[in-house]
């Protein structure tokens, strides 16, 4: 299960280190505290959580994509390169989400055995 947590936490970070680049601190702040709430044992809380991994994901990393893509194209630069590594930050991303079920699970069944 902390490998899960640990992904989980990268991804945010990652998210956060994003925000920070464009000198938005409190987002990236946000981003960067959010993966504490996977310590609440509710299960809606991991629920918002995943649900939040998947939207920034698509809505930071698909319009990022898209932007930095589309800016390598119109300066003639090799573009391909860039875009397999963002599709692969995005994946990574989305499997982080996924992985919250695994919590979700485990933290299921230790409620049950006790």
């Amino acid at each position: 299960m902390w490998w899960r947590i640990i992904l989980m936490t990268l991804a945010y970070i990652l998210l956060g280190a994003h925000f920070l680049r464009y000198n938005q601190v409190i987002l990236a702040g946000t981003y960067t505290l959010l993966p504490l709430l996977i310590f609440i044992q509710y299960p809606l809380v991991m629920r918002a959580l995943q649900l939040c991994l998947v939207i920034s994901t698509c809505l930071v990393w698909g319009g990022s994509t898209y932007e930095y893509v589309q800016t390598r194209i119109l300066m003639n630069a090799p573009w391909l390169r860039l875009m397999v590594i963002m599709l692969t930050v995005t994946a990574f991303s989305l499997f982080a989400a996924y992985c919250g079920n695994g919590i979700l699970k485990r933290r299921q069944l230790n409620n049950q055995l006790k």
